[in-house]
């Protein structure tokens, strides 16, 4: 059984073929890519979707040359990859302090269902953003932990979380739900036998 944060295998498989198909031939526009990879490695819909989200993930570019597309492996994606990683982590970062901070006066007036949702997004994102500065850290030196700061503050905000949380009429409904949910963001010893 697939857990809702493991990603979809399928998905990357799909993008995989895309790039191997345009890897292998660079010089093959749209419909000729298209009669290699429809059918027999998708469906035609399922190839729009999967180049949309590589060309929205900026891993393709489309090029127009007359009324013909071609798709190109995006120059210096890898820079650029980092840019975009470290964009988001910082806006999410920063969006997630007034977050919490908002979260400090509108928690107690939002039914159970409400902050259960509103605490499982909010710890995610915490957790997500912990990982991105941590794959930065990894990136630019993995001798030295460049985010430190960060780091930190984000684990004084996921403590403000459970504070709020825990100070709440409906701790007891919310705080269990929470923390199963997030069963899968935290490592599982299993002993070998």
């Amino acid at each position: 059984m697939m857990s809702r944060n493991e990603p979809n295998m399928k998905n990357y498989e799909r993008e995989r073929i895309i790039l191997q198909c345009i890897q292998n031939n660079p010089n093959l526009h749209h419909n000729g890519l298209l009669k290699i990879i429809v059918p027999e490695y998708m469906a035609k819909t399922t190839f729009e979707k999967s180049r949309n989200s590589l060309v929205e993930k900026e891993i393709l570019t489309v090029e127009k040359k007359g009324n013909m597309k071609f798709y190109v492996i995006t120059p210096n994606y890898r820079e650029k990859s980092q840019q975009r990683l470290e964009q988001n982590t910082n806006k999410t970062y920063h969006d997630l302090k007034l977050k919490i901070k908002k979260l400090n006066v509108d928690f107690s007036h939002k039914d159970v269902d409400e902050k259960i949702m509103l605490g499982m997004m909010i710890l995610k994102n915490l957790l997500q953003t912990d990982n991105g500065f941590t794959i930065l850290d990894s990136i630019k030196n993995p001798k030295k932990t460049l985010y430190r700061d960060e780091h930190l503050e984000i684990q004084q905000l996921i403590s403000q979380l459970f504070k709020i949380i825990k100070n709440d009429v409906d701790y007891e409904l919310i705080f269990p739900t929470i923390v199963s949910y997030h069963q899968t963001n935290v490592p599982h010893y299993v002993s070998e036998i």
